[in-house]
């Protein structure tokens, strides 16, 4: 693919004109378009696509040009990048020299760069280093210098101190198949921190939202916080912010941001530690006038005794993670529902919802979705919440209305 080539006006126009048609009956219609393979112009279309959502700047630049899938799907979304930086300028008030030492795509680098004096960027496959250039040059980063090496290639080779160095091993293994263990990414970040602290006392490692966090903080290095990023209530990644200087305790700080990330307004963090989360006594009992569910970062945070105790809310069961109370509490990090009615779970359910539509959550409950629409007669809609969940001696079943 011919990066050059791809930014020429006249084939950014024809990309932009065309994107919303079929990528592929543009390459069946003819091998060129406007002297380069319609193969390229279609991978292009393609990817502006699933950057409409995830990279919205991206998207609406003339003249970015887009990797292949594999290098577009590990990429950070913007929310996410743009947190980050977010986080970091209130780590390190001034930082002069940063690292991203897995490059890739380039959407973390940008944005973390404008926090620093100058960047280092090193992504080993040099076509894939040559185009973030070009892309970093479009959108007016020029403080990024690159190197087409391995991660541990460039630290070995320089004797360079930075404020920040950031880190996102590869979670695919040789064969190409998801992996989520730090051990088993690309690279090794376990075998590398003596490297990484020769050269920099503050680390960043980015790390799949499938990893056990009690586990990463027990194999990484003078982690001072975990932080739990979701996005419109998906969980997205996790953060180590690791500091040389650190003694004690890490904290986990879980965010739930939207896609449309504003770092002049940030969503509250709930935070908390595991020793306060072990040494919490919480009570169960049944559903009160509202229920609650936490946010998907606070789901994986795994806090849940935390979260009953900073509320002062009851919990429905151990392993439901749903809680109750009589009182409506303001702030709440995730689904608040008023309880309007306990019901049997029968066909005469069905008169009890406008239409026979409903949302149906279950948490904790004895039979699937589908089996319990089938039993109902509900089908999917409407603005009215069927719950069922399991209590400590009984199973629950409840209409209820979303109030946040």
């Amino acid at each position: 693919m011919n990066i050059q080539k791809l930014t020429e006006p006249q084939i950014q126009n024809f990309i932009f004109d065309h994107e919303k048609e079929d990528e592929d009956k543009l390459v069946l219609k003819s091998k060129e378009i406007l002297g380069v393979p319609s193969s390229w112009i279609a991978s292009q279309i393609k990817a502006r696509k699933k950057s409409a959502y995830k990279l919205p700047l991206f998207f609406q630049t003339k003249g970015i040009v887009y990797p292949p899938p594999l290098n577009l799907e590990q990429s950070s979304s913007e929310a996410t990048a743009r947190f980050k930086a977010h986080i970091v300028s209130k780590w390190i008030a001034s930082g002069k020299s940063f690292c991203d030492l897995t490059g890739g795509f380039g959407v973390d680098s940008f944005f973390l760069s404008s926090l620093f004096t100058s960047c280092d960027f090193c992504e080993p496959q040099n076509d894939l280093a040559e185009l973030a250039k070009q892309n970093h040059h479009l959108l007016g980063a020029v403080n990024i210098y690159y190197h087409a090496k391995h991660a541990a290639d460039f630290l070995q080779g320089s004797a360079k101190k930075y404020d920040l160095v950031f880190i996102d091993p590869s979670r695919r293994s040789e064969l190409q198949k998801k992996v989520f263990r730090i051990s088993d990414c690309a690279p090794d970040v376990i075998d590398l921190q003596p490297e990484l602290y020769r050269h920099t006392d503050r680390l960043i490692i980015k790390a799949s939202p499938l990893l056990d966090i009690q586990l990463g903080i027990k194999v990484l290095q003078y982690v001072s916080r975990v932080i739990v990023v979701a996005v419109d209530n998906e969980c997205k990644e996790l953060l180590f912010l690791c500091d040389k200087d650190f003694v004690g305790e890490a904290s986990i700080e879980c965010y739930n941001i939207d896609n449309n990330f504003d770092p002049r307004i940030i969503p509250s963090a709930f935070k908390f530690k595991f020793s306060e989360e072990r040494s919490i006594d919480i009570q169960s009992a049944s559903p009160k006038k509202f229920v609650y569910e936490t946010d998907a970062a606070v789901m994986k945070g795994g806090g849940f005794k935390s979260v009953a105790s900073v509320y002062n809310l009851s919990k429905l069961q151990v392993n439901t993670h749903l809680y109750t109370s009589n009182a409506l509490v303001d702030n709440f990090p995730g689904r608040v529902f008023r309880v309007d009615e306990i019901v049997r779970p029968d066909k005469k359910l069905r008169d009890r919802f406008p239409g026979g539509k409903a949302n149906i959550l279950l948490r904790n409950y004895p039979t699937t979705v589908e089996e319990l629409k089938k039993k109902t007669g509900l089908t999917d809609g409407g603005d009215l919440y069927l719950i069922g969940c399991s209590g400590e001696k009984e199973k629950w079943t409840f209409v209820a209305t979303r109030l946040q």
